[in-house]
């Protein structure tokens, strides 16, 4: 077995704003594993609020070379690296090594049913409410949309109410990233309602999930930043409605579709959402995604310049094809 690695630049369209950070590119790290007959490619773009940049990836990936080019596999990988970028890439690889190994589909290999266009969110950056309505009204209109807020009351509202004057019928959801605290919770979730929109995502910062206990949820929560693992799963019932699967985050497919099936256990809805990487990162949370109640995978649509092939976009969905990945 032979592991190469690479790193790759996509710059964005344009900046884009959460809650804390601008981002104006994503760096991602590709992984190819080959047997030297056939060759499985993965894509990690890592977890920036976890410092899992792009050298904490290569510098992971790289130190369990000797173990898996000496016949370490998919399974041993849980165990030599943690979550994060670099177990993303290799998980990829491996699973899409085994595909052309065995010559049937990464979904057929998962029990995944047969891969069907899924809506998808188009995502809208923080930006001035006028500006964000302006986006909102050039997106495709059979599209969902997700607003970024950035954890000020007075222009976080603004910002909602513009982008549903722009789009009155769309399913609105917002992702906070962190940018509440408890006491400011209230006047958001009463403005979120009166807007009509379908879900909240990630209003506390990680580390603070136990203050939810008690609180009423009119419109579902969904843990992003505070469900990396699938050993955090558990403690998001009764805090949490939805959990927010990134392979980013919980190091790869494998992994993945074990928080899918613990979650469920839990009686939890699921999602699927990316780190703003290219069609090579979207490919595997795809087939992820067809387990999935809402699916946001939009990385793509921010990039100056994507993958050929890459994930296509239209009537509200994403579709991506087996040439692109698995």
């Amino acid at each position: 077995m032979k592991l190469t690695l690479r790193v790759e630049n996509f710059a964005y369209r344009q900046p884009f704003r959460i809650s804390g950070h601008v981002f104006n590119d994503t760096a991602v790290l590709v992984a190819e594993l080959s047997d030297g007959v056939h060759v499985g490619r993965g894509e990690g773009a890592g977890v920036y609020y976890l410092g899992d940049d792009i050298a904490h990836m290569r510098a992971e990936a790289e130190r369990v070379r000797a173990a898996i080019e000496a016949g370490a596999d998919r399974a041993a990988l849980q165990q030599l690296l943690p979550a994060g970028g670099a177990r993303n890439a290799i998980d990829c690889a491996f699973w899409e090594l085994e595909a052309r190994q065995r010559q049937l589909p990464v979904w057929q290999l998962a029990g995944v049913p047969a891969p069907r266009p899924l809506r998808s969110t188009l995502t809208l950056g923080a930006d001035a409410p006028a500006v964000m309505a302006a986006a909102a009204a050039q997106l495709d209109p059979a599209a969902p949309v997700k607003i970024k807020l950035t954890g000020e009351i007075a222009i976080d509202t603004a910002r909602v109410d513009a982008i549903r004057a722009a789009r009155p019928g769309a399913w609105i959801g917002v992702d906070a990233n962190q940018g509440y605290d408890l006491a400011g919770l209230p006047a958001l979730v009463d403005m979120l309602m009166a807007n009509g929109v379908a879900l909240l995502e990630q209003p506390l910062a990680r580390g603070r999930e136990a203050d939810l206990d008690g609180v009423a949820r009119p419109l579902p929560f969904a843990a992003d930043e505070s469900a990396v693992t699938l050993a955090e799963t558990d403690a998001l019932v009764g805090r949490f409605d939805v959990v927010n699967i990134k392979l980013d985050k919980c190091g790869g497919l494998t992994e993945g579709l074990a928080i899918v099936r613990r979650a469920r256990d839990l009686g939890l809805d699921v999602m699927v959402g990316n780190m703003m990487g290219s069609s090579l990162s979207m490919a595997p949370s795809f087939v992820l995604g067809q387990l999935c109640d809402v699916v946001d995978l939009d990385g793509p649509t921010f990039l100056a310049s994507d993958r050929v092939p890459g994930v296509v976009y239209r009537n509200g969905c994403i579709e991506c094809s087996s040439e692109i990945w698995g």
